[in-house]
């Protein structure tokens, strides 16, 4: 008998899962459900290009331009996941019981809603699907004034998205430097120079206590410091949170995101995770990452798994975003003690590498691709790194990766 894998969730942790496991057991009946109307896509360009005007949703699909179909996946669009039956091995939708003999749940995160800016409040947007961005691009053409709730990853790039488009931007962060969570305190000093350069007047320490009545079509916000904003759009970019409902009330064990062990198995041998709804053992114990490289990877080895495979999943992180003219890129896992090295790169470039004894373990780059890509495999592969070497331009990375592991 065939065996039937179902994947729940239309990211690249699903889509990748979908077809690795079908690449590992061909006769294996492949199914994958999304909650959206088509065929998946890649998110990142939402805030960037697609908002710009630049590019569609559909012009990048996550399977190729043929679809999962090329893949021999079966794909199910509008599908409403309702439960897990586990005991009967099925998969309940708005249509109907769906069989699995493994299951894949990669259903990503939700959006942390601004409990004074819900989604459905009028001239307050969110991003994260397509729906959002279309919905958003219509709006930024007749917006002159916007304000963004966030300095993370989405709120820098959707405010350096409108600054483009020629609307006055206004960044409220809670938080006392933006991206936190992403990058040192030098790095994000360098990126909020350049986003003040261009105009975007950016508020630290700073959050919203009130949303005044809506008038003359403006939304006005009153911050913690005692001002109010007026604009003529709100854009709400408050992270993200594990979509781990449908896990949890099937009984799985969660911990803010699925618990799965290195193969990705979750708490029932049948089911394994992948991607942002994952939470997973790293080198200072357990973790969940929020980024495009893990959904794929993670995905990979759960579609592997959930095929009959035995691989383990064992990440070096790395993250990305565009911002103007700058491609911030982040790899590896930042050591508890780290020694941070810093390597002198021509005109608006960066590298900061951080070391763990003789390993380096983390890298972080403004414009420095191709450097990023030689200390990626110099972090993989386990080299030993002299820091002198590291913090000297005159020696290149390639030249390190010859040494013996």
């Amino acid at each position: 008998m065939a065996k039937n894998i179902v994947v729940i969730g239309g990211g690249p942790a699903g889509v990748w899962a979908a077809i690795e496991a079908k690449r590992r057991d061909s006769a294996a009946n492949v199914t994958l459900l999304t909650d959206e109307p088509c065929e998946p896509y890649e998110k990142p360009p939402l805030s960037k290009a697609v908002l710009l005007g630049k590019a569609n949703p559909e012009d990048a699909p996550i399977a190729g331009k043929s679809g999962l179909a090329a893949h021999d996946v079966t794909l199910k669009t509008n599908a409403k996941c309702q439960a897990i039956d586990r005991a009967a091995r099925k998969v309940i939708t708005d249509t109907g019981p769906l069989p699995y003999d493994a299951l894949v749940i990669a259903t990503g995160s939700l959006m942390r809603e601004v409990a004074l800016l819900p989604p459905r409040m009028p001239r307050v947007y969110y991003l994260r699907t397509q729906a959002h961005a279309r919905a958003l691009k219509a709006a930024l053409a007749g917006c002159k004034k916007l304000v963004v709730i966030g300095a993370g990853l989405i709120g820098l790039e959707v405010a350096a998205s409108a600054t483009e488009l020629g609307i006055k931007t206004t960044v409220i962060e809670f938080a006392p430097r933006i991206l936190v969570r992403m990058c040192d305190e030098e790095t994000g000093l360098y990126v909020l120079v350049e986003h003040q350069r261009r105009g975007v007047d950016i508020r630290l320490d700073t959050s919203v206590t009130k949303v005044l009545p809506q008038s003359s079509g403006h939304i006005a916000l009153v911050t913690s410091a005692g001002d109010t904003i007026a604009a003529d759009l709100v854009v709400v970019g408050a992270g993200v949170k594990p979509d781990e409902a449908l896990a949890a009330a099937a009984g799985l064990a969660t911990q803010d995101g699925i618990v799965v062990d290195e193969q990705c198995r979750t708490s029932d041998g049948a089911i394994f995770a992948a991607g942002d709804v994952t939470r997973f053992a790293g080198p200072h114990g357990l973790v969940r990452l929020e980024n495009w490289r893990h959904g794929q990877d993670q995905g990979v080895i759960a579609g592997r798994n959930a095929a009959g495979g035995t691989e383990a999943y064992r990440p070096v992180p790395s993250f990305w975003t565009e911002q103007y003219d700058l491609y911030i890129q982040g790899a590896g896992w930042p050591p508890a003690n780290p020694s941070r090295v810093k390597r002198p790169l021509p005109g608006k470039s960066w590298l900061l590498l951080e070391t763990d004894g003789p390993l380096l373990s983390y890298a972080l780059g403004i414009n420095a691709q191709k450097d990023l890509a030689a200390v990626r495999r110099l972090i993989e592969r386990r080299i030993a790194v002299d820091p002198a070497a590291l913090a000297d331009p005159n020696q290149p990375f390639a030249a390190m990766l010859k040494a013996k592991v």
